[in-house]
Order: C-alpha cells, then sequence, then structure tokens
C-alpha cells in the first residue's frame, strides 16, 4: 500500500525525525516502524484469521499509532476505542465486530466480565516480541481490505462499525496531500481521540508527509492552564480539530499569532463552521488559511472543501461547505430519488473510491443505504444541501434524526433508546436545541416512572449516573425536563414537532 511504504521510506531515510509527541512520550519514525513491526509480527505468530479486527484499547499514546500500524502490517484492520467510552460499550463493540483480540494500549487495566476475546498488553507484546526479519509487504492490508473500522452511534442502542478500506483512507489522504498546504514535514495537532474519525484527518496525512503528530489529551482539555502550556511548546503549523474546539480556545484572549508563530493552516471538520469564529481566527492568526470541510464517517473523513477567504466571509453569512475532492462526485435528490435543480435543496450521496463498503456485518443496515452509482460506490448521506451557480455546497442539516453535537454524530433515537431503558423512565425523548444555526446541546424530555426522589435534580443526577455506564459522555443531554404525557401522532409516535414546539416555548 502506498501511504505504508510512505511511512517506510521515512523511518528509512529520516529515522530520527519525530513522528509522534505525547504528554508521556515521544516516537522517531525509526522506533514507529521498528516497533510496529514487532506488533506485526506478535499478531502474524498468533495465527489470526486474515480480515478479523484487533480492536486497539487506548487515549492518545504512541502506543495506539504503532499498533494501528502493526495491525495493518499483519494483514488485519483496526478498531480504535477511547478509553473514555464505557466498558459495556466496548464489549457490545467487540462481540458486534467479532474481533480476533485486543491490544489494551493504555495504562489502565480493561476489566470485563467473561470476557469472549484475549487481551494483550502493548507493553508485554513489546517485552517477549523482538523481530530481526522485516514484515513481508504481501502481509500488508491492500486494496478493498479493511484498514479500519470506526464505530459510530446507531439507532437500535447498538453501536455500527464504518468498514474504511486500503483504497478508501488512500483516496483520502492522497486529496488531503495535493490539495491542501499541509507538505513539508509539519508538525499536526491532533485533538480527537481515535475513535473519532476527525483524527484520521491529522494522523495519516502528518505521517503520510514526513511530519509530526502533536497530542492533545482529554486531561488538557479539561484543564485549560494545561492545554495552553502544551499548544505553547507545541510549535504547531496545522490545526486540525472541530469548530467547538476552537471556539473553546478563542474565549481565551492569548489564544493568538503570539502563542503558536508558525500556525499556517486551519482544518475544520465534523460541525458547522460559524462565521464569527472564522473572522475571529483572521484576526488573530492573520498569517493562517483556514479551510472549511465535510465528511461522514461513511466516505472516510472528509469529501469536500473550501478555502474560507475574507471575501467569502463577505459574500455568505452561512458558510458552503465547499466543492467535492477530484474523484468524487455529490449528487442532490428529492425523496423519491429524482435529480434536484441547483438551488434547490435535495439530500447528498456521495459517489467515489473513498466511499466504505458499509457497515460490518449489518447487511441490511449497508443496503440501505449504499449502493453501487455507474460503477462506483455510493451512499446516501441523510443530510440535506442544496448547490448554487458557482458549484458551491451549502449543508442545510439532516433529513432524519441523526445529528452532530461538537463534532460527534450521534443518533437520537439510541440516545432516546438507552435513557428509555432507566428504572426511573417510563418513556422519553431527545431534541437538539439550537443557537445560531448550531446545536448548543440536547436536552431529555421523560415521563417519570415513581421514583424516591424528592427533588428533580436528585432525578436526573441517578438518570446521568445510569447513562454514563452504557454511552460516552458527549452522548448524555445537558438538561433533563420532566412531563406527565409527551405528544403522539395518530399512528402512536412521538410528535416531535409539537414535543419541539412545547419543550423550547
Amino acid at each position: 500500500m502506498k501511504l505504508l511504504e510512505t511511512i517506510r521510506n521515512t523511518a528509512v531515510t529520516l529515522p530520527e525525525t519525530l513522528a509522534y509527541i505525547s504528554p508521556s512520550e515521544e516516537i522517531t519514525y525509526g522506533e514507529l516502524w521498528r516497533k510496529s513491526e514487532q506488533i506485526a509480527a506478535y499478531l502474524l505468530k498468533q495465527n489470526n484469521e486474515r480480515h478479523l479486527p484487533v480492536l486497539v484499547y487506548g487515549h492518545m499514546d504512541a502506543s495506539m499509532i504503532t499498533s494501528f500500524l502493526g495491525c495493518v502490517k499483519a494483514g488485519l484492520p483496526y478498531i480504535p476505542v477511547d478509553t473514555s467510552i464505557p466498558i459495556e460499550r466496548v464489549i457490545k463493540i467487540i462481540n458486534s465486530s467479532q474481533a480476533g483480540m485486543v491490544i489494551n494500549a493504555s495504562r489502565q487495566e480493561m476489566v470485563m466480565d467473561n470476557p469472549t476475546v484475549s487481551v494483550v498488553n502493548y507493553d508485554k507484546i513489546m517485552e517477549n516480541q523482538v523481530t530481526e526479519v522485516p514484515i513481508d509487504p504481501s502481509n500488508w492490508v491492500y486494496g478493498e481490505e479493511n484498514f479500519y473500522i470506526i464505530y459510530t452511534s446507531g439507532s437500535t442502542g447498538n453501536p455500527k462499525g464504518v468498514q474504511i478500506s486500503a483504497k478508501n483512507l488512500q483516496s483520502f489522504v492522497d486529496w488531503m496531500v495535493k490539495d491542501f498546504p499541509i507538505t513539508g514535514n509539519l508538525r499536526f495537532l491532533n485533538q480527537a481521540p481515535y475513535s473519532f474519525d476527525l483524527s484520521v484527518m491529522d494522523l495519516y496525512p502528518a505521517l503520510a508527509t514526513g511530519g509530526t503528530i502533536f497530542a492533545i489529551t482529554k486531561e488538557m482539555i479539561e484543564r485549560p492552564k494545561l492545554l495552553f502550556e502544551a499548544l505553547e511548546k507545541s510549535k504547531t503549523q496545522v490545526w486540525t480539530s472541530t469548530p467547538s474546539f476552537v471556539q473553546m480556545c478563542l474565549m481565551d484572549p492569548t489564544f493568538t499569532q503570539e502563542l503558536l508563530p508558525e500556525l499556517s493552516v486551519f482544518l475544520f471538520c465534523g460541525e458547522i463552521l460559524p462565521v464569527a469564529i472564522c473572522l475571529q481566527l483572521i484576526d488573530r492568526f492573520p498569517k493562517a488559511k483556514i479551510f472549511n470541510t465535510y465528511g461522514p464517517t461513511e466516505a472516510t473523513v472528509a469529501v469536500t472543501s473550501i478555502e474560507v477567504t475574507a471575501e467569502i466571509l463577505a459574500t455568505y453569512q452561512n458558510l458552503p461547505i465547499g466543492k467535492p475532492k477530484g474523484d468524487t462526485r455529490i449528487l442532490f435528490v428529492d425523496e423519491n430519488g429524482l435529480a434536484v435543480q441547483p438551488g434547490e435543496k435535495g439530500e447528498m450521496i456521495i459517489v467515489g473510491p473513498s466511499v466504505s463498503k458499509g457497515y460490518l456485518g449489518q447487511q441490511s443496515l449497508t443496503e440501505k443505504t449504499f449502493f453501487h452509482y455507474e460503477g462506483e460506490q455510493a451512499y446516501r448521506t441523510g443530510d440535506a444541501a442544496y448547490i448554487n451557480q458557482e458549484g458551491l455546497i451549502f449543508y442545510k442539516g439532516r433529513i432524519d434524526f441523526q445529528i452532530k453535537l461538537h463534532g460527534y454524530r450521534m443518533e437520537l433515537e439510541e440516545i432516546e433508546y438507552h435513557i428509555s431503558n432507566s428504572k426511573y423512565v417510563k418513556s422519553a425523548a431527545v431534541v437538539p436545541v439550537y443557537q445560531n444555526d448550531k446545536i448548543d446541546y440536547l436536552l431529555a424530555a421523560i415521563i417519570p416512572c415513581n421514583h424516591e426522589f424528592e427533588k428533580e435534580y436528585q432525578l436526573t443526577s441517578a438518570i446521568k449516573k445510569e447513562l454514563s455506564e452504557v454511552i460516552p459522555s458527549y452522548m448524555i443531554p445537558r438538561k433533563f425536563s420532566y412531563y406527565e404525557e409527551l405528544p403522539m401522532t395518530p399512528n402512536g409516535k412521538m410528535d416531535r414537532k409539537k414535543f419541539r414546539e412545547m419543550v423550547l416555548q
């Protein structure tokens, strides 16, 4: 695979170049390649069935990157899972994916009752595994074989595994390297955990260009003082994040070009990019270019882009998501699947080589959203948008109940499913609350069961405690309201339009 060959060439020609920096360690390209060879050699000795995924568990450490590369060198796709994911959800992912093994690349114990798969600690592999013979590239993942599988929110309470092949990833990386000013051994900020596909936007373009990844941990994000101390030392040149994360940084007046004098590129993905944020960035980082991108996990991170210039900001109140990458087409269709005219809103259909083959082990779900179009793989995004006369695309929200909040994509139905399973809840509904055309937070409206709590806040705490054991914290609604009944449609479903009017009065 071209990507792996490129990383190997850097490891051979520039072995002392730093590949990855985290608060706890640094690793060079030479070390990264050697240690990933050890991981691959270990996995090959286990006689794992080719294509059977390996779950890699950890948080923003070089050991995760080493494990990822080791897996794909051994012909095995990896499933990145962050330590912030509740263990019950991790078990669901293991069972759903039929993972052949778990590599614990974290510094904490994985506690699972009656695990159905073997768990090996990364450090144990490093201690006991020495390989002098390079892994034969014929073992590497290639072509249509899965490179990684990322699990996203699913409407039935079960996460969905999006399969990204070596071909999918190569299409994405080639586009990033060709169309963005990110080449030349630059330093990339890595803000997103690896279980979130935004991380791919900095991870592999950095490794494909001999760059260095500077990792931001959950602890830094929770403690701004630590974050800004790290940023000052980071020498970041390429900033990749959600708009929400940079918005948080902009709240500090020291977040300027003086703090990050070498910063030259902002790359945004994962949610709507507001004009106000771009105006602040242009003011504070006059040397940097700003790019707005769009794409679902199912099409490998992003498929459209636009440079946000002063002219663009002066022209549009709501920013376009740009134009498709060169090897990709985007169609706009109505509810009957017929093409709409330019300027008319329709569902976006993505067609091209970065579109996933579908959801792992979920054929019926795959057939609902993936299909072949004129010989290429296509994906029904569920996103509404229109294209103007200049060929620029404008995102207009979801056409179903799937949303993005702070860059995380989630199904409202999944959150409702878990809330409704609480022993304190009869039924529940979740609605996004918008501010300036952007989702600000989630509101849960609940019909409670009889309970022993005197105050609503006590009930809310009890429900949140239950939720924290089954879904990630970013999926837990910020606010909870309680009602005696919720409005229903004649066919017995909740009337979301009436409900929204009721709770947002």
